[in-house]
């Protein structure tokens, strides 16, 4: 097995790269026919099989990212898109209408520990925000962490961070250039100096201390082979505990699943420090097992409590022997149970909060009640109860939104929250436990943008199968359809992961430029539980697209825009809705971006984490599944002679956790297939990974070319003209 590289000399190859570094975009406008070239690509002969079809894999030779025939193409797509989207005369005034936007100060809900306050801060544009910990919310502030002073272009970034439960102990993990791989350091929050204490390859978990401040817990892989650190499966998660002021090398090993390399394993110590309570998951499946380990004496075992993952459990908190469980065990909505660890055998389970219509997605036990956070048609309702069941009330929020935070511990008397919407940024709130009541912390203030100009309304379309699909709707207050609108759809469907109305700068600056913003709520996500999620996996993943479809159809029919002015965007998971969609259905877009997509269904599994997402996504090893996924592989349905809307694929060139040779074969075999047809282009984010610790500055430029590219291949008119 192999690949050729016959059809393309490296003298020619040479030539294109000389000409294409000093040459003006030759594909021609985007909304027009091209004719120039895109960098060779040659089709190898790999062919596999599954099932006894086979599948051919032409560009197989693009998964090897350090060659040089890989690296030449890269660096020869990397100029043709630049020169692409530098031709469009509209992209400098959106970067500039962008950089606006984004520049209003901001902080995130702050958390109390001990008898301090910590919160993130950003003055507007910073690439990364600051860490900041202050003895109270009315008294300033001093920075504690600011990873902007750890790289010149921002790229070192805070991934996880653990405070210990008096607050005088900060264990952080940073990563570089968008990896997932973490590298946990120790900073003393009084002086703000680092112990020696370094901790590598760590991924895909936080930490959690020890009650006593000794030491932490945290998740690890085995280190990979030389120079493969961003490809290499990942196998055998471990959970370890590192014991403050000694070498990782000491570092003792509490948790593994040695059955099986693809279990995902995790540990949360309670609050009052007598359990460790561990988490195990096979892949991205979202039941689990549970386990617990008695800290209160020395080297006590770990005790299995639900051996057999069939359901989601996750520790809500805990009183005495009674641990408080979110689950949906018999429940598709979820529900909150108490479980005495002398009896925890299910029939002796006590519901606490019963399943209700809305599906409850998060709880947290403060101040000696649940604080409950339900999802009402994909936005947020926040409950409290006691901890007999008893309601409490409903917490107040501003509208229809995102809530998210009310952290704190069982003797706690006051907790915070952020709020935030789709066209409005978060804004702090204080809780007064007792009361329930709300007050203002803190208020973004912006200069750029005027939130109270526009508006969110939600719809529903009808699906192919008849289910009703929610889509959230962003426009200038007012508006009313006139099929002109440009309009950008995103979706994700998939993970049990919830869209829920989130403020971005991003999303802001399009509806400033007069633009329509939808988000669709999919099935395959968690917005209404369980079945709902259930709905859109493995051999039934083509729900997924065919509600995004209709999203679009119903944007369309309700004349809210037309195929002209829709274009498609999605990441990840999404960048596969976007890439499958657009193949199946190319007459209803004017653009479509998928970024840094899932686009080779039969290959996920051979990369970094991949394997995990067998859960949702199926097996090829299953021949059901294999059809089915075969059967919307953005890779392996590209058509020669299609007429496809412009595309522009994205991805960054450290992305090890959505391996890039996803998005490079998809692009490579678009361009082959209609290579005189809509130009396909790729844009590739150097030093930059899946988009977690992105910075600001990136992020901007992204965002920019983004939307004119969009707005480029619906044929309008520069911004402000």
């Amino acid at each position: 097995m192999g690949h050729r590289l016959s059809s393309v000399s490296a003298a020619a190859f040479l030539l294109f790269l000389s000409q294409a570094a000093q040459a003006a975009c030759p594909l021609g406008s985007i909304d027009h026919r091209q004719g120039g070239a895109y960098p060779p690509a040659a089709a190898g002969t790999e062919i596999d099989h599954y099932h006894g079809v086979a599948v051919a894999d032409p560009y197989r030779w693009l998964e090897a990212l350090d060659s040089k025939q890989t690296k030449a193409w890269v660096d020869a797509e990397a100029r043709l898109t630049n020169a692409c989207l530098a031709a469009i005369p509209q992209r400098q005034a959106i970067a500039d209408h962008l950089k606006a936007v984004w520049n209003f100060e901001r902080w995130t809900a702050p958390e109390r520990l001990g008898d301090k306050w910590f919160f993130f801060h950003n003055d507007g544009l910073q690439n990364q925000s600051v860490l900041f910990v202050t003895p109270s919310l009315e008294t300033p502030a001093r920075p504690l962490l600011d990873p902007n002073t750890l790289s010149k272009d921002g790229t070192v970034a805070l991934r996880e961070m653990a405070i210990s439960d008096d607050g005088t102990i900060l264990a952080y993990a940073l990563s570089e250039a968008g990896s997932d791989w973490q590298t946990w350091h120790i900073r003393d929050v009084a002086s703000g100096r680092d112990l020696p204490d370094r901790i590598e390859w760590s991924k895909a978990g936080t930490a959690t201390w020890r009650k006593d401040g000794s030491g932490f817990y945290y998740t690890a892989y085995d280190p990979p082979k030389g120079g493969a650190a961003l490809k290499d499966r990942n196998s055998f998660q471990k959970l370890m505990f590192h014991r403050l002021g000694t070498g990782q090398a000491e570092d003792r090993l509490v948790y593994t699943r040695s059955d099986d390399p693809d279990w995902f394993v995790g540990g949360q110590v309670t609050d009052d420090g007598r359990y460790l309570v561990v988490t195990a998951n096979h892949g991205d499946d979202v039941r689990n097992a549970l386990l617990v380990q008695d800290l209160s004496q020395p080297d006590q075992p770990i005790a299995t409590v639900i051996g057999e993952p069939d359901a989601s459990y996750a520790l809500v908190g805990s009183v005495d022997r009674t641990l408080y469980l979110l689950t949906d065990k018999d429940a598709a909505r979820y529900r909150i149970v108490a479980l005495d660890l002398d009896h925890p055998q299910p029939e002796n389970w006590r519901t606490v909060v019963a399943e209700g219509a809305d599906t409850l997605e998060s709880a947290g036990l403060v101040g000696g009640q649940i604080i409950a956070k339900y999802l009402a048609d994909a936005h947020s309702a926040v409950r409290r109860f006691a901890l007999d069941g008893a309601a409490l009330g409903e917490v107040a929020l501003p509208g229809i939104g995102t809530a998210s935070g009310f952290s704190g511990r069982p003797d706690s008397t006051e907790t915070t929250f952020s709020f935030s919407s789709f066209t409005t940024p978060p804004s702090v709130y204080h809780l007064d436990l007792k009361t329930g009541e709300t007050a203002l912390w803190r208020m973004p203030h912006l200069s750029g943008y005027d939130p109270d100009r526009f508006e969110t309304r939600q719809i529903f379309v009808t699906s192919k199968d008849g289910t009703k699909v929610p889509v959230f709707l962003m426009a200038r207050k007012g508006a009313s359809p006139d099929g002109a609108a440009p309009t950008v759809l995103y979706g994700y469907g998939g993970f049990n992961i919830s869209l829920e109305p989130q403020f971005s700068p991003a999303i802001a600056t399009w509806l400033d430029m007069g633009g329509i913003y939808a988000v669709a709520t999919l099935r395959g996500g968690g917005e209404y539980g369980r079945t709902w999620h259930e709905a859109g996996m493995k051999t039934r993943k083509q729900t997924v697209f065919d509600d995004f479809i209709a999203a679009a159809e119903g944007l369309i029919a309700e004349n809210w825009t037309s195929p002209k002015r829709l274009a498609i965007l999605g990441g990840s998971n999404g960048g596969l809705l976007v890439g499958a969609t657009v193949e199946q259905r190319p007459d209803l877009f004017a653009a479509a971006v998928p970024e840094v997509g899932v686009m080779d269904m039969l290959r996920f599994r051979e990369f970094t984490i991949g394997k995990g997402w067998e859960s949702d996504f199926g097996s090829v090893d299953n021949e059901d599944e294999f059809k089915a996924m075969l059967a919307y592989s953005p890779l392996q349905n590209v058509k020669a002679g299609v007429d496809y809307p412009p595309i522009l694929v994205t991805t960054g060139d450290h992305d090890d956790r959505v391996y890039p040779a996803h998005s490079f074969k998809f692009a490579a075999a678009m361009q082959h297939a209609n290579a005189h047809g809509r130009p396909v282009l790729i844009r590739i984010d150097r030093r930059a990974g899946h988009g977690q610790g992105k910075p600001t500055a990136m992020r901007i430029a992204e965002a920019a070319d983004i939307f004119a590219f969009m707005r480029q291949a619906m044929g309008l008119a520069p911004v402000g003209k």
